[in-house]
């Protein structure tokens, strides 16, 4: 095989393996090959291997054909020419696969050693170019055309010939074990062309590169070739030696720690101040024999633990190592909190925390109990669904002190990494257990009352989907062998009662929620928020405030004040803001001396908060045909919603606008239809849609909306422009409809119509399907609402309109 040697410009095999040139070559009686003509030249080809005029490079050859080659030239005393072949793979390549251009070479050795190789001295003469190839000899032999170097001598030669020199000088010192003396060398070379050539054999280049200098006849691109190749190389050098320094430096530092370090432990000992490693691991060794880990957890620790003694302290992964088991012993593995569940102490606490709230207690109270009768068994995962503010979080406080257990909380909003929930494995740098198991150590019991808020914001990312991990913690069949993958061992998780917090239930995959047990947490009502907030919010604002009742008292009439003219919310949360900034009011006043006592009336908070942010618009709205009030949903709780209808000359066009969802956009067209249908009974000239454009808009236009329970709100609305008889202001409605004129069932019944409550209407119209879903609506909401429900839009048009003009 043709291979490159390093160049040295004195390299001779070890003459007591080899033999030389003309023994080798004239001892054997060779063939007669025809003569070659004058302007012909015997061709070895070369792998990997560029020679250059001037050069003396060693070559060792192996094909038939170059051994056959080399003696010829060797007998006949001839020159070769040395060229590049294109594939260095290729075993035998063809007069195409070579390069056209190469370098006539005298040979000065020819040596074959004792394991039968062959080597050739060669030195570089002269470029030459193929013309074409001669058949009829065992070598490749080739009509070529040489290349006779001219001296050019100019200032632009010259100059590029100093700046050669000097980066030649600069990568000779650059490079390890260089001869001292070639350097001199270089520099008292005064050919500009060998000078090139010289260089370019010296660098470490691709043999393409080589090649394309060879090729480059021109002495002035040459030499501006060379100095590129040789600037890159110069900065690829500099930054390998910098890298070596500093790799150095490292292992040095590192070297010089490890014996600072024993040296520190030597002076230490003498002292008496010698930290005791062995006591250490013997401390850790007595935590994890009285940690009470299952048997599989137990052997893992132990078996870590005998590494950690076999390690030095200096060593990279023994703090790695030494925090693994800090954690495994700081785990909860056995420690429990005895359960106290007295149904009656339980109902005291939830009564005393929350205010209202009837049937979720119930439903707390029967999964407390069903626990008590039945301790071993599964505990089904409660997922407290509500609006922002409604006390899902303080409810599961309440349950930890009902039981007795310890509370701990884990928010999950926004978590897109599954090592959030599942810990990330001991290899990378800074790896830590999941957020469930450092709950649990931060809990430091086996049977807390673990929170998991805001489950319906989970994310996914390309780290993992974490709401998949949560699929083994939040199962009872599988979480007593959960399996975090920091500590690799499996952790039970059975007896932790698992409680989820939720806004909506739409964003929670279809398999978690179904791990989970739904109970629904409802908008307060005026007088709840109300008697919340004398019970709870008050106290709780006085305290933050540094007030006393004594100094700071606020009537129920500026809390009713507060609540409808101040907030407009399911929850608590805003008006919890506002009675803070009354107090702060107060406490500006009392610290400053003006006055020791405050009382604070409803005719005082325009001056306190400013004017009211919400007031009821409910009749500027619809005073005017083609207006009518929805009802709804949000996750934040119900709403209600106008729809407005216009009509104006045109060709029977239906514009929807308000960023309408596409099922809303559908409903829109359905009771267009449906009306145009009603048309007759409803005393409409049929022509009037076909000369009219149609334009209904739902206001708040920033909001997107969807849904179809605004169907009975845009039929009426545009029955109501039809017909031009405005909508009751006091009424509101929801219902999908069908083209059949049927008003089918909706959801979020209960949030609506608190909804409607909290913005001053009387009339709620449902569905007549949805009664079912009258007793989940409170009490005190009942009594202040007339309900009325609609089998068909005949009805709510017959309820809805003022005067309408509908057979009964």
């Amino acid at each position: 095989m043709n291979i490159e040697q390093p160049y040295n410009f004195f390299f001779l095999p070890d003459s007591g393996n080899a033999t030389v040139t003309e023994a080798a070559a004239t001892g054997i009686e060779q063939p007669k090959y025809p003569d070659l003509p004058k302007d012909a030249l015997i061709i070895v080809p070369v792998r990997n291997l560029v020679l250059f005029p001037g050069m003396v490079v060693p070559v060792t050859i192996g094909r038939e054909s170059s051994v056959a080659a080399a003696q010829e030239a060797v007998r006949s005393d001839s020159q070769l020419g040395i060229l590049l072949q294109r594939d260095p793979d290729t075993s035998a390549p063809t007069p195409d696969e070579l390069y056209q251009v190469g370098t006539v070479a005298s040979v000065l050795r020819y040596v074959t050693t004792t394991s039968g190789a062959h080597h050739i001295v060669c030195q570089g003469e002269q470029r030459f170019r193929v013309i074409d190839f001669i058949d009829g000899y065992p070598f490749l032999v080739a009509r070529i055309e040489r290349y006779a170097e001219a001296e050019e001598t100019n200032i632009g030669i010259e100059g590029r010939m100093v700046q050669l020199k000097q980066r030649a000088t600069e990568i000779l010192q650059l490079l390890p074990q260089i001869p001292g003396e070639l350097a001199s060398t270089v520099q008292n070379i005064s050919s500009a062309a060998l000078l090139a050539d010289l260089i370019a054999g010296l660098i470490d280049i691709k043999p393409e590169e080589k090649q394309d200098l060879l090729e480059t006849f021109d002495l002035r691109i040459r030499l501006d070739k060379v100095l590129t190749m040789l600037a890159y190389r110069i900065e690829v050098l500099r930054v390998s030696q910098d890298i070596d320094q500093q790799t150095k430096e490292r292992l040095e530092d590192r070297h010089r720690e490890i014996l600072l370090r024993e040296q520190l432990k030597t002076i230490q000992k003498q002292l008496g101040e010698a930290e005791d490693v062995a006591g250490e691991t013997a401390e850790l060794a007595e935590k994890v024999a009285k940690a009470g880990m299952p048997e599989e957890a137990d052997a893992h620790a132990k078996k870590e633990l005998k590494r950690l003694e076999r390690m030095p302290e200096a060593a990279a992964e023994y703090s790695m190592l030494r925090n693994y088991l800090e954690w495994m012993v700081e785990l909860p593995w056995s420690t429990m909190t005895d359960d106290r569940i007295d149904i009656a102490e339980a109902r005291r606490i939830l009564d005393d925390d929350h205010y209202g709230l009837q049937k979720i207690k119930r439903r707390i109270l029967e999964y407390l109990a069903v626990h008590k009768l039945n301790p071993q068994g599964k505990s089904p995962i409660l997922c407290f669904v509500g609006p922002p503010g409604v006390g899902k979080t303080s409810l599961g406080q309440s349950i930890a002190k009902a039981t007795g257990r310890k509370f701990v909380r884990v928010s999950l909003g926004g978590v897109h990494d599954e090592a959030e929930i599942r810990g990330h494995r001991r290899t990378y740098i800074g790896a830590l257990p999941g957020n469930i198991v450092q709950g649990i150590r931060k809990a430091g019991s086996r049977n807390c009352v673990m929170m998991l808020d805001e489950v319906d914001k989970l994310g996914s990312g390309v780290q993992g989907d974490p709401s998949s991990a949560l699929l083994e913690v939040l199962d009872p069949e599988q979480n007593g062998t959960f399996r975090d993958n920091y500590l690799a061992v499996p952790f039970d998780l059975s007896k932790v009662m698992f409680i989820c917090t939720a806004n909506m239930l739409d964003t929670i995959p279809g398999p978690l929620r179904d791990r989970m047990e739904t109970i629904e947490l409802p908008g307060y009502t005026e007088q709840e928020k109300a008697q919340i907030a004398l019970r709870y919010l008050v106290k709780r604002q006085l305290e933050a405030n540094g007030l006393t009742q004594e100094q700071c008292q606020i009537t129920e009439a500026a809390i009713h004040a507060i609540i409808n003219d101040y907030t407009h919310e399911a929850g608590v949360r805003n008006l919890e803001r506002e009675i803070g900034s009354v107090f702060r009011y107060a406490a500006m006043r009392i610290a400053e001396g003006s006055t020791e006592r405050v009382l604070i009336d409803a005719t005082d908070l325009h001056a306190i908060l400013g004017p009211s942010k919400f007031e009821s618009e409910l009749a500027m709205r619809t005073s005017v045909p083609g207006v009518a009030t929805g009802l709804a949903w949000t996750p934040v709780g119900g709403d209600i919603l106008f729809i407005e209808a216009s009509r104006v000359p045109g060709k029977n066009k239906l514009t929807l606008t308000g960023q309408l969802g596409e099922v809303m956009r559908e409903s829109a067209q359905a009771a267009l239809t449906l009306l145009k249908a009603r048309s007759v009974e409803l005393k409409v000239d049929a022509d009037l849609f076909e000369k009219s454009d149609i334009h209904v808009h739902v206001p708040a236009g920033a909001t997107p909306k969807d849904g179809p329970s605004a169907g009975v709100a845009m039929f009426i609305a545009l029955a109501s422009l039809m017909t031009d008889k405005p909508v009751y202001s006091d009424h509101a409605m929801t219902g999908e409809i069908s083209l059949r004129g049927l008003v089918l069932p909706v959801g979020g019944i209960k949030e609506k119509v608190l909804a409607a409550l909290r913005a001053g209407i009387k009339t709620v119209m449902l569905p007549s399907r949805n009664k079912k879903d009258l007793e989940e609506i409170p009490e005190e909401a009942r009594s202040k609402l007339e309900f009325v429900w609609l089998e068909t839009v005949d009805d709510a048009i017959r309820n809805a309109l003022i005067n309408p003009e509908m057979p009964k």
